[in-house]
């Protein structure tokens, strides 16, 4: 069959939309390479392509979950134990390891169940009480006899603590803890990724839990300016950098949809208000103030039922990432903890 020739009007209008999508695609293209640009002139690049690793260890947990461990710094020093957040790994605390061992501090950092160089946890158990465990397994292996560590959450790292101090002897292994960035129940009520009055709250609950915390789509492998930018919106503050943003999508986008996913739903169904009277050691709150993941409202409510709050501190024009855009804050609260009622077994 002889396909109709295309004249007049209708020749037009192909010849127009041919070479607007060749314009669309050269200003796509041109974007692309703008953004990766950016990443590049960034100061910040050279150091996170090569963040510190450490003295690896492999520790097993209670379910028998094979968990990823890294130690660095001196071994006999005080020591500081790094949990981090979803969808994170042990190298996402890389600004704070530096400067704690710089400052002759002993850091012990782990990936996380199912994150990271750590195993899938076993019979896919995600829940948060297992991340407890996890913390239990990693201070029982990695501190000598007697010693007490200061422990240091971000996100789900903090939730972590919280779940394992409902669970476990806080004053055998732990002398203080740090909070960042988080919630300990109600985070889709808090939550600000999609500002809506408030007779739509159940559409943003729905959309929170479903197409953000349990969205298991796999994502793009390669950066660009739309994916840099939804994840800046969602999870940093303005003053953070291009090649901070990208480190953390590396890890984003590197983190098992299904993993990412279940642990996600676990999060949204999670209630552990009733843990924080259990952690009874000095522990200091610290929460962005632009935070649209965990608002501040969730540290306060968390430092007001902490038996020994040390202080609550809301940083501003800081989001979600606090040990990426102020890791000065983050180590000092660190060693300041770690002053604390010295390891006697260092003496």
């Amino acid at each position: 069959m002889k396909l109709p020739s295309l004249t007049g009007n209708d020749g037009n209008r192909w010849a127009l939309a041919a070479v607007g999508a060749a314009a669309a695609v050269a200003a796509s293209a041109a974007a692309e390479a703008r953004h990766m640009r950016r990443i590049a002139r960034d100061p910040e690049k050279q150091f996170l392509d090569d963040p510190p690793r450490g003295r690896v260890r492999s520790i097993r947990s209670a379910d028998g979950t094979r968990l990823h461990v890294e130690v660095f710094g001196p071994e006999n020093a005080e020591t500081v134990v790094l949990a981090h957040g979803w969808t994170e790994t042990l190298r996402f605390w890389a600004y704070v390891i530096r400067d704690l061992t710089a400052r002759g501090i002993r850091v012990v950092a782990y990936d996380l169940r199912g994150h990271g160089e750590s195993d899938p946890a076993q019979g896919g158990a995600y829940a948060i009480e297992r991340f407890g465990d996890d913390l239990e397994a990693v201070l029982a292996a990695c501190l000598p006899e007697g010693a007490r560590a200061v422990v240091g959450g971000h996100s789900l790292g903090a939730m972590s603590i919280a779940a394992w101090a409902d669970k476990h002897d806080v004053q055998r292994h732990v002398k203080a803890a740090v909070l960042l960035n988080t919630g300990v129940g109600d985070l889709i009520a808090d939550q600000l990724l999609i500002p809506l009055p408030g007779i739509a709250k159940a559409v943003n609950q729905t959309i929170a839990t479903r197409g953000f915390l349990g969205n298991k789509t796999p994502l793009p492998r390669v950066s660009t300016p739309l994916s840099s930018g939804a994840i800046r919106y969602v999870a940093f503050g303005p003053s953070a950098s291009p090649a901070q943003v990208a480190f953390y999508e590396r890890m984003l986008v590197m983190c098992p949809p299904g993993v990412r996913a279940d642990i996600g739903i676990a999060m949204s169904e999670m209630d552990l208000h009733h843990a924080l009277p259990h952690l009874t050691v000095p522990t200091i709150v610290i929460a962005g103030a632009v935070d649209r993941l965990t608002p501040p409202a969730h540290a306060r409510r968390i430092a007001e039922m902490l038996p020994e709050l040390a202080r609550l501190v809301v940083l501003q024009d800081v989001g979600h990432m606090t040990p990426l855009e102020r890791p000065d804050v983050v180590t000092d609260a660190l060693v300041e903890l770690a002053a604390l009622a010295p390891d006697r077994s260092l003496a």
